[in-house]
């Protein structure tokens, strides 16, 4: 079935036309809403670097300028501590947005989230698996991963979860969402015992690394570990938009879009795996930050609809957005410390997921 009757089926017809327009337009708002956010995160912070300098030196990084008119330490701060966490913030901000406009699609609940099927959860019980016991038990695998170590095990973890989770509620070849939701809450449980756990045994270093990172934070953020995450995060985000006209069919029920054609098992088997893989590898650098996966895909459904063409790629570019937004702050609310960036999508993200519980409420009351 070509897009535009999957289109029409996700929208109504009078509307689809200028639904289409303004999610074009918003695209290009973003991204370029991202390019300034992004400037503006290079410059600030507690050596001030103006925009056309930064334009400068990253010029001259690729061998389009001179570098010598640069001071030193001007250009390494640029290149070598913010133009990295920029990057990680990004894909980090954009792994979690559109795992979340996925799983929201697939399971046709607004209200689903990264965290909601296991995936948060196993993501960090393998990540805090490799932090606890990466120096005595998992030696020997982590002087063999070395860098990635930490990535691989949070989407291990993360893929894990989220296949046991889709194991458990399956029935009869299918698998009906609210027994899948109601199986992720398990696994979520148990996960969620087993950190605990690993944080008893830890020591005081260990402790200090994990109270951090379960906070979220970009403090860590460098080239290698960029490195390391960035091809776990951009396969899933390569992927997924690929699956965009499948997900339309799901918003009309797993009957309909059996009946269109859509491989509904392997379409659900696949979009969790690359939800896994994209989330685990974010988990694995930032921590956990929450509310980045529900908040952003549901602004963007309010305002340019439900088809995942558009959707998707929204969803990236918003959550990077706000993501780097958040970490800006976080680097200069309280300067010379850092605020944990976690704490700052809480404040901002718990509000509205009550304020789109008090608005469902009132819909059906």
């Amino acid at each position: 079935m070509n897009a535009r009757v999957f289109a029409a089926a996700v929208a109504e017809p009078e509307t689809q036309g200028d639904r289409s327009r303004r999610a074009r337009w918003t695209l290009l708002a973003l991204a370029a809403g991202l390019l300034a956010v992004a400037v503006l995160s290079l410059g600030q912070g507690a050596l001030p670097v103006p925009p056309d300098r930064i334009v400068g030196i990253l010029a001259s990084a690729v061998g389009l300028g001179d570098a010598a008119r640069f001071n030193h330490f001007e250009m390494h701060v640029v290149l070598h501590l913010r133009l990295p966490r920029l990057l990680l913030a990004m894909l980090v901000g954009s792994a979690l947005a559109v795992s979340g406009a996925a799983l929201q699609g697939l399971f046709r609940n607004p209200l689903a989230d990264p965290g909601l099927v296991g995936v948060s959860a196993g993501a960090a019980l393998g990540a805090v698996t490799v932090i606890v016991l990466g120096a005595t038990w998992l030696h020997g695998m982590t002087a063999w991963l070395g860098i990635y170590t930490l990535p691989i095990a949070a989407f291990i973890g993360g893929l894990a979860a989220t296949l046991l989770v889709y194991r458990l509620a399956q029935q009869g070849g299918y698998t009906p969402v609210a027994t899948l939701l109601l199986a992720g809450i398990a696994i979520n449980a148990v996960a969620g015992a087993g950190t605990g756990l690993l944080t008893f045994i830890a020591d005081d270093q260990q402790l200090r690394s994990l109270t951090f990172w379960t906070m979220g934070s970009l403090g860590g953020a460098s080239w290698s570990n960029l490195a390391a995450a960035a091809p776990l995060i951009l396969l899933p985000m390569l992927a997924l938009p690929v699956l965009a006209m499948a997900m339309n069919a799901f918003l009309l029920g797993e009957s309909v879009a059996q009946h269109l054609g859509v491989r509904v098992e392997h379409i659900k088997i696949l979009v969790v795996t690359l939800t896994a893989m994209a989330v685990g590898a974010a988990v694995a650098v930032s921590g956990i930050i929450g509310f980045v996966g529900l908040v952003v895909p549901h602004l963007l459904r309010l305002w340019m609809g439900p088809d995942h063409r558009y959707l998707l790629p929204g969803s990236a570019l918003l959550g990077a957005f706000l993501l780097l937004l958040a970490d800006l702050l976080a680097r200069n609310v309280v300067a010379p410390a850092e605020l944990p960036i976690g704490l700052i999508t809480a404040l901002v993200g718990g509000p509205f997921f009550l304020a789109l519980l008090l608005r469902r409420r009132g819909m059906y009351s």
